[in-house]
Protein backbone atom coordinates (compact mmCIF):
# COMPACT_ATOMS: atom_id res chain seq x y z
CA UNK A 1 0.00 0.00 0.00
CA UNK A 2 1.14 3.43 -0.62
CA UNK A 3 1.71 6.38 1.80
CA UNK A 4 -1.83 8.01 0.58
CA UNK A 5 -3.40 4.79 0.61
CA UNK A 6 -2.05 4.31 4.24
CA UNK A 7 -2.82 7.68 5.49
CA UNK A 8 -6.52 7.66 3.57
CA UNK A 9 -7.25 4.65 5.65
CA UNK A 10 -5.77 5.97 8.91
CA UNK A 11 -7.69 9.04 8.43
CA UNK A 12 -11.03 7.14 8.02
CA UNK A 13 -10.03 5.19 11.09
CA UNK A 14 -9.23 7.56 13.28
CA UNK A 15 -12.47 9.62 12.79
CA UNK A 16 -13.93 6.86 13.68
CA UNK A 17 -12.16 6.32 16.51
CA UNK A 18 -12.74 9.64 18.14
CA UNK A 19 -16.37 9.77 17.28
CA UNK A 20 -17.91 10.87 20.42
CA UNK A 21 -15.23 10.93 22.65
CA UNK A 22 -14.38 13.92 25.03
CA UNK A 23 -11.74 12.86 27.14
CA UNK A 24 -8.80 14.78 25.21
CA UNK A 25 -5.83 12.18 26.90
CA UNK A 26 -7.83 8.99 25.42
CA UNK A 27 -7.95 10.47 21.91
CA UNK A 28 -4.51 11.41 22.14
CA UNK A 29 -3.42 8.13 22.99
CA UNK A 30 -5.40 6.18 20.59
CA UNK A 31 -4.69 8.71 17.83
CA UNK A 32 -1.18 8.35 18.38
CA UNK A 33 -0.48 4.80 18.56
CA UNK A 34 -2.90 4.38 15.81
CA UNK A 35 -0.81 6.42 13.06
CA UNK A 36 2.51 4.98 15.35
CA UNK A 37 1.11 1.59 14.40
CA UNK A 38 0.17 1.98 10.27
CA UNK A 39 3.02 4.18 9.51
CA UNK A 40 5.66 2.41 11.44
CA UNK A 41 7.33 5.43 12.63
CA UNK A 42 9.90 5.29 16.00
CA UNK A 43 8.26 7.86 17.61
CA UNK A 44 4.86 8.87 17.98
CA UNK A 45 2.92 11.63 20.13
CA UNK A 46 1.54 14.51 21.40
CA UNK A 47 3.33 17.05 24.22
CA UNK A 48 0.69 19.38 25.17
CA UNK A 49 0.76 23.36 26.08
CA UNK A 50 0.91 23.35 30.10
CA UNK A 51 2.30 26.51 32.01
CA UNK A 52 4.20 27.78 29.58
CA UNK A 53 6.06 24.84 28.02
CA UNK A 54 5.36 22.04 26.27
CA UNK A 55 4.54 18.54 28.43
CA UNK A 56 5.02 15.26 27.88
CA UNK A 57 1.37 13.67 26.95
CA UNK A 58 -0.16 10.47 25.44
CA UNK A 59 3.26 8.78 23.25
CA UNK A 60 4.09 5.37 21.64
CA UNK A 61 7.94 4.70 21.52
CA UNK A 62 10.91 4.87 23.82
CA UNK A 63 11.21 7.51 26.44
CA UNK A 64 11.02 10.98 25.44
CA UNK A 65 11.49 14.26 27.04
CA UNK A 66 9.03 15.45 29.39
CA UNK A 67 9.83 19.20 29.12
CA UNK A 68 9.92 21.64 26.09
CA UNK A 69 10.29 25.72 26.15
CA UNK A 70 8.55 28.01 23.92
CA UNK A 71 11.03 28.00 20.61
CA UNK A 72 12.94 25.35 21.48
CA UNK A 73 13.88 22.60 18.99
CA UNK A 74 11.52 21.51 16.75
CA UNK A 75 8.14 20.98 18.99
CA UNK A 76 8.99 24.72 20.35
CA UNK A 77 9.58 26.14 17.04
CA UNK A 78 6.44 24.71 15.99
CA UNK A 79 4.21 26.29 18.49
CA UNK A 80 6.02 29.28 17.87
CA UNK A 81 5.69 29.70 14.42
CA UNK A 82 2.21 28.21 14.67
CA UNK A 83 2.76 25.88 11.55
CA UNK A 84 4.05 22.35 11.13
CA UNK A 85 7.70 21.88 10.51
CA UNK A 86 9.34 18.95 8.67
CA UNK A 87 13.00 18.13 9.08
CA UNK A 88 15.02 15.84 6.89
CA UNK A 89 17.70 15.80 8.95
CA UNK A 90 17.68 16.32 12.77
CA UNK A 91 21.24 17.29 12.52
CA UNK A 92 20.62 20.17 10.71
CA UNK A 93 17.71 22.02 12.52
CA UNK A 94 19.63 24.80 15.02
CA UNK A 95 18.99 23.77 18.58
CA UNK A 96 17.27 20.25 17.65
CA UNK A 97 16.80 18.86 21.35
CA UNK A 98 17.63 14.92 20.68
CA UNK A 99 15.69 12.96 23.12
CA UNK A 100 16.79 10.14 21.27
CA UNK A 101 20.21 9.57 19.23
CA UNK A 102 18.45 7.33 17.03
CA UNK A 103 16.10 9.85 15.67
CA UNK A 104 16.76 11.07 12.01
CA UNK A 105 14.05 13.05 11.03
CA UNK A 106 10.89 14.51 12.33
CA UNK A 107 7.37 16.19 11.75
CA UNK A 108 5.81 18.11 14.31
CA UNK A 109 1.86 19.32 13.65
CA UNK A 110 0.27 21.84 15.72
CA UNK A 111 -3.43 21.28 17.35
CA UNK A 112 -5.15 24.55 17.71
CA UNK A 113 -8.00 25.31 20.08
CA UNK A 114 -11.36 26.94 19.10
CA UNK A 115 -10.24 30.37 20.54
CA UNK A 116 -7.07 29.71 17.99
CA UNK A 117 -4.24 29.34 20.23
CA UNK A 118 -1.92 26.16 20.09
CA UNK A 119 -3.07 23.60 22.63
CA UNK A 120 -0.81 20.52 21.45
CA UNK A 121 1.74 19.53 18.83
CA UNK A 122 1.88 15.60 17.36
CA UNK A 123 5.60 15.01 17.18
CA UNK A 124 6.45 11.82 15.29
CA UNK A 125 10.25 10.84 14.46
CA UNK A 126 11.91 8.52 12.14
CA UNK A 127 14.81 6.76 12.47
CA UNK A 128 15.44 7.32 8.70
CA UNK A 129 16.77 11.13 6.76
CA UNK A 130 14.13 12.11 5.39
CA UNK A 131 10.90 10.36 6.15
CA UNK A 132 8.07 13.45 6.11
CA UNK A 133 7.54 15.02 2.65
CA UNK A 134 3.58 16.97 1.68
CA UNK A 135 1.91 13.72 1.71
CA UNK A 136 2.64 13.41 5.44
CA UNK A 137 2.33 16.98 6.31
CA UNK A 138 -1.84 17.01 4.20
CA UNK A 139 -2.92 13.95 6.35
CA UNK A 140 -1.02 14.60 9.54
CA UNK A 141 -2.67 18.34 9.72
CA UNK A 142 -5.83 17.01 8.62
CA UNK A 143 -5.85 14.31 11.69
CA UNK A 144 -4.72 17.27 14.25
CA UNK A 145 -7.87 19.19 12.77
CA UNK A 146 -10.08 16.19 13.64
CA UNK A 147 -8.78 16.26 17.59
CA UNK A 148 -8.99 19.84 18.09
CA UNK A 149 -12.89 19.95 19.17
CA UNK A 150 -11.22 18.13 22.31
CA UNK A 151 -9.31 21.70 22.97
Amino acid sequence: MIKTEKYQLLLSQTKSLIEGETDAVSVMANVAAAIHEAMGFFWTGFYLVKDGELRLGPFQGPVACMHIGYGKGVCGTAWKQRQTIVVPDVENFPGHIACSSLSRSEIVVPVFADNGDVAAVLDIDSRELSTFDDTDKIFLEKICQHISYLF
